[in-house]
């Protein structure tokens, strides 16, 4: 429920779960600036349209909102999040997998492993998670 006592929607309800999940991400990282969060707030703007099209999406929204807010970071910022598994070579990002599907997690496709859960960077990258 929500704070005036209204049920939240499933709908709605995922896309607060991706908001949160994936600022918890960006504050993981130290990236979590003001800009940045708009760039979130946008992304569930459009996914809230995306999953009243397709209900059965809900448990994908996660997931394509990390892949939305690493796309815009991309063209402002450079790749997020950056790989905290390899320790030599280039800095690359990591991507979220499945890319259209539920429990998403950031994986390293240079060393083949699942780095953590998208909203769990915090804790694979040594991070405090926001609470």
């Amino acid at each position: 429920m929500d704070p005036s006592g209204t049920p939240v929607s499933p709908l709605e309800q995922a896309l607060h779960t991706a908001r949160a999940l994936v600022l918890d991400d960006l504050a993981a990282g130290d990236v979590a600036a003001a800009d940045v969060v708009s760039m979130v707030e946008e992304s569930v703007v459009q996914r809230r349209w995306w999953v009243e099209q397709w209900p059965e999406g809900a448990p994908y929204v996660a997931g394509l909102v990390a892949q939305d807010v690493q796309d815009a970071l991309l063209e402002t910022y450079g790749r997020w999040p950056l790989c905290p598994v390899c320790g030599s070579g280039d800095p690359h990002a990591l991507e979220v997998e499945p890319e259209l599907g539920p429990d998403p997690h950031w994986v390293c496709h240079k060393a083949g492993v699942k780095v953590a859960a998208v909203g769990s960077l915090g804790s694979a990258t040594g991070g405090v998670p926001s609470s």
